[in-house]
């Protein structure tokens, strides 16, 4: 796993702030990997409590946008020349107890991953962003599939989203 501290202030204060793109170009960074990993490269970029995963032609962004609507698709599946991509998203509120072990989950889940990023922000342990992507059987053939969790300490909520891009 790729894990780092980050030293930027933690953007998103709320889940229901967060947004999703499929049309937006690089939003500035404060962490980024690059994986080679079903014949793409596969961009994955921690932005503020927010991500970016870049996959051939797929530019997921789930994060706080200035005049998009707010909140994010249960689930939306584009057809795109020579493949299907599918999103679906979900946001969960904790108590402290069942988050703190939620939290050390997706840590684990991370750090076990051959290919993740996983930022750590200042100020809690337990606000996280985090991205793991890896290859994936599907209707369609073998894929990339990529899960993300963003976790909000102050209220107890984290988001995880699930992703598949697949050859059709």
């Amino acid at each position: 796993m790729n894990a780092v501290s980050l030293d930027a202030p933690y953007l998103d204060t709320d889940a229901d702030q967060l947004c999703f793109s499929l049309d937006l170009t690089e939003r500035p960074a404060l962490a980024e990997r690059v994986v080679s990993l079903g014949g793409l490269d596969v961009r994955l970029r921690l932005l503020g409590a927010s991500h970016q995963v870049f996959a051939g032609p797929v530019r997921e962004t789930v994060a706080c946008l200035q005049g998009a609507v707010k909140g994010l698709p249960e689930t939306c599946t584009r057809h795109l020349p020579g493949r299907v991509y599918e999103f679906g998203a979900t946001t969960r509120r904790l108590t402290s107890e069942d988050f703190s072990t939620q939290v050390t989950q997706v840590l684990d889940r991370a750090a076990d991953a051959e290919h993740s990023l996983c930022g750590v922000f200042p100020g809690s342990p337990e606000a996280v962003t985090a991205v793991v992507v890896e290859t994936a059987e599907g209707p369609y053939g073998t894929g990339l599939l990529w899960r993300t969790w963003h976790t909000y300490p102050q209220n107890g909520q984290i988001v995880s989203t699930y992703s598949r891009l697949e050859a059709r």
